[in-house]
């Protein structure tokens, strides 16, 4: 079939597409009333006629809508002037915003003549006839509600007007308006109706233009364009549309289709799939990237994109942060972004661990957005900080030690920056003393934790012997004259069916090597075991006791027995080998030594069902400190002596009565919290 492009009616013909006709209503010769048209939006209204005759048609329901319309006076501007709704008006709409790739088609003696549409216009019915009546209906009811207030029509011809002066528009703000909603309909609204006449299908004039979809000239000059190549003339034909692949559904962002990916170049491929995992080991990018992929080109592309941390690729910072973005939580710009993360990375080359408070307080930037640097390439770990997210990448850095080489004077670089951007003080620099970043597990089990510390223990062992020998003979050269006559020295001892020996074996289970608080007990009788010391060393450990009872109470004023001995444990734990207080301490030592200091035993009425163990039912609280707040403490456990649970506003008024002040619910929470903040 002989194909010819027509060009006579090129940029003039359209489509109409009308809707599913009532039965009422023919589009025919007679049904078209009007027609005006809007060329620079290509906007159509038709008027159409509707077949009042028809017996589909409903009679009283045109009557009821012509009289909404209308109302009872029928003029020049009534919509429908028979009183009956007879016409009815359709409005356009374009059906498609590229119609390049779409013709018309004539087909004739075995040739087919195409000729491009300039539009596709779909034909809606209007209903502005209802704002109409509705419109009227607000009139209406208007007139009747000012009906008796026409006597002050007078009054209101004396209006107040104020006189506003416009400022200088900006060239922003004028591009802004330009491309409002409101500046775009006013365009719209601007623009003037063309009047159409309506030709009939078998009106001359149609039979004429009809034929200005044929060919004039069936020449070579006249169809150019159709010389062409078969696979060129289907291009032609059907051009690939841009416009259409954008209107196809957006996947979701952080959705990649693996499919469009490899059609895209190596280099597109890594930076797109970087910047989405953001971390990733080299061995899951180039399984990623598919089969036949050259290594070394990767490495080559993913070396632009992103850095090497602890063997593992982390997206480059400016890669995320692009020149001219800024953060969405506070705003700051793209450049200080990329510094504070590029921060975050090069801790992650010295330490497994971050700690987030370290990072805002260098980098002086927001929580939200610290966040999210450490979100994107760690996870945070309860009681420890920020552990990286992916293990040490071992394989990598022994296969390619030239990539790790480079990468290391990188981060050189990055360092040298960020020394004078943040004044890192030595602390920042050195790196803590970690296990060598090696394939071991970093995760080390019960067993395993065990085994070294008994090690450990074996490896300390001679030397606190040492230690200890050292200590017994400087403690028997200063006590020759009462070890002289050792068997005449009477101490007294606890019974040990009233009191037990302090429990520390959180202590003594670290060493688990048969020592008793701290000490070996296959010693002689005048060792210091459990309390039963020389009577030298008494002074010593009583005033060495006293000194943490008295500090420790100074900064909590309120604890519990069990409390206390887990803060002695501490305090012992903190000590050198060979110090005093190892020659061991009692419960009754301990609490003799709190009396002794200045406080109190507070019997705290608990509930005789409670699941507290005794040691956190014996409360000691400091009577005096010397601070403000004294007379509110003794208030307070005065009032905690008599009930364990009591009301805000009890406490409030019990205080306001003591004390003679009167105060507010936020000076009581002070009280609480400085009194009682080691309890509740």
């Amino acid at each position: 079939i002989d194909v010819f492009l027509a060009r006579s009616l090129l940029e003039k013909l359209y489509l109409f597409q009308y809707p599913i006709r009532p039965a009422s209503m023919t589009y025919d010769d007679v049904t078209h009333l009007s027609a005006k048209i809007k060329p620079k939006q290509q906007k159509v209204e038709l008027e159409m006629a509707i077949d009042t005759l028809n017996p589909n048609y409903c009679r009283s329901k045109g009557e009821q809508i012509a009289l909404n319309v209308d109302g009872t006076c029928t003029d020049e501007t009534s919509t429908y002037s028979s009183k009956l709704m007879d016409k009815q008006t359709f409005c356009s709409s374009q059906a498609a915003s590229n119609v390049s790739r779409y013709a018309a088609a004539v087909y004739k003696k075995g040739e087919l003549h195409l000729t491009p549409l300039h539009g596709i216009l779909q034909l809606r019915p209007s209903f502005t006839y209802l704002d109409k009546a509705d419109a009227k209906h607000r009139e209406r009811e208007a007139a009747n509600e000012g009906g008796d207030s026409s006597q002050d029509e007078a009054e209101d011809d004396v209006k107040q007007i104020t006189v506003r002066f416009s400022r200088p528009e900006t060239e922003q703000a004028r591009q802004r308006r330009v491309q409002s909603y409101e500046f775009l309909q006013k365009r719209q609204a601007e623009e003037h109706w063309v009047h159409l006449h309506y030709y009939g299908l078998k009106d001359s004039r149609s039979e004429h233009e009809r034929q200005y979809l044929f060919s004039q000239g069936h020449g070579l000059a006249e169809n150019t364009e159709l010389i062409k190549s078969p696979s060129e003339y289907l291009m032609m034909l059907m051009p690939p549309s841009v416009e259409e692949e954008n209107d196809k559904p957006m996947a979701p962002s952080n959705v990649l289709s693996m499919a469009q990916l490899r059609t895209l170049p190596l280099a597109d491929q890594i930076k797109i799939l970087m910047k989405n995992v953001k971390v990733m080991p080299f061995a899951n990018l180039m399984s990623l990237l598919g089969s036949g992929t050259d290594a070394t080109a990767v490495l080559r592309c993913v070396q632009q994109v992103a850095l090497l941390v602890q063997g593992n690729w982390v997206v480059k910072s400016d890669v995320l942060y692009p020149k001219d973005t800024s953060s969405p939580h506070s705003g700051v710009p793209a450049e200080v972004l990329c510094r504070g993360r590029d921060f975050v990375m090069w801790k992650f080359t010295q330490d497994r661990w971050v700690v987030r408070k370290e990072v805002a307080a260098v980098t002086k930037l927001c929580p939200e957005d610290v966040k999210d640097f450490l979100e994107h390439m760690s996870v945070a770990r309860i009681n420890k900080g920020w552990e990286f997210m992916l293990p040490y990448d071992e394989d990598f850095v022994k296969k390619h030690p030239d990539i790790v080489q480079r990468q290391q004077m990188l981060w050189m670089g990055i360092q040298a920056k960020l020394e004078k951007v943040y004044n890192l003080l030595k602390e920042h620099l050195t790196p803590k003393k970690q296990e060598a970043q090696s394939a071991h597990p970093l995760v080390v089990s019960g067993e395993q934790r065990v085994s070294m510390a008994k090690a450990k223990v074996k490896q300390n062992y001679g030397q606190l012997e040492k230690e200890f020998q050292k200590q017994k003979a400087e403690m028997k050269s200063k006590d020759a004259s009462a070890k002289t006559d050792v068997p005449n020295i009477r101490i007294k001892e606890e019974p040990v069916s009233v009191e037990e020996p302090m429990d520390t074996s959180a202590h003594n289970e670290g060493l688990n090597n048969g020592l008793v608080n701290g000490l070996h007990p296959a010693q002689g009788s005048t060792d210091p075991v459990n309390g039963h010391l020389p009577g030298g060393c008494i002074d010593r450990v009583a005033q060495e006791l006293k000194a943490f009872v008295s500090s420790t109470f100074k900064k909590q004023f309120v604890l519990t027995l069990s409390e206390l001995k887990r803060l002695f444990n501490l305090h012992l734990a903190s000590l050198p080998p060979g110090h005093t207080l190892f020659s061991g301490i009692s419960d009754k030592m301990l609490q003799d030594m709190v009396l002794d200091t200045g406080c109190k035993q507070i019997l705290v009425p608990f509930p005789p069902q409670t699941a507290a163990s005794p040691d956190e039912l014996k409360v000691y609280a400091l009577w005096e400190a010397g601070d403000t707040y004294d007379q509110h403490r003794q208030v307070l456990l005065e009032i905690f002596s008599k009930n364990y649970r009591v009301r805000r506003n009890v406490i409030q008024n019990q205080l306001s009565q003591e004390c003679g002040e009167d105060l507010n619910k936020q000076e009581v929470d002070r009280v609480l919290k400085v009194s009682f903040c080691s309890l509740w």
